[in-house]
């Protein structure tokens, strides 16, 4: 029995909910136990091989099956000022932000440009997949708030735009 069977065999474990599991062939003898299964359940491996050699005990981690764990996002100035005469244009999604579309490529908009509603703006990178997020408003760029190849969240505040 490999690594990677062995592995299969505590993730079924963990999602069955049952509490133990032996495993016995003429070359080595595998145990998985875990405590009760309501609670966050943890594994006990007990991998016996022949006679001489020593038992080996080993907790296992546990794949997280309710939530995903957070994204850690980049420090945010503290919440832009409310002018009412600014517009905020805030992340569509989760991702990693780009204000260009490669290393070598200028930025999309700089502070002082005219955008246009439907203008892209900047790219978000989610998945392995580079999303265009364009401009819903019209106007001046007052402030960028994400640096470049940043990690953001959903409706977290990207640029400030005074409108047209």
């Amino acid at each position: 029995m490999d690594i990677r069977e062995i592995q299969d065999l505590i993730k079924f474990v963990a999602k069955s909910g049952v509490c133990e599991v032996s495993l016995e062939t003429d070359e080595f003898k595998l145990t998985v136990k875990t405590e009760n299964p309501a609670s966050k359940a943890k594994e006990t491996i007990i991998y016996q091989v022949p006679a001489e050699q020593q038992v080996a005990h080993a907790p296992a981690p546990v794949a997280p099956v309710a939530a995903p764990a957070p994204v850690a996002a980049a420090p945010v100035a503290a919440k832009p000022e409310a002018n009412p005469n600014q517009t905020i244009i805030k992340s569509p999604m989760i991702g990693t932000f780009y204000r260009s579309a490669g290393p070598d490529k200028p930025p999309f908009i700089n502070v002082g440009d005219e955008v246009s509603a439907g203008k892209v703006i900047c790219i978000i990178e989610a998945m392995k997949l580079f999303n265009e997020i364009e401009s819903d408003v019209k106007g001046r760029i007052v402030k960028v708030l994400v640096d470049d190849a940043s990690p953001v969240e959903y409706d977290q505040p990207l640029f400030v735009v005074e409108p047209a």
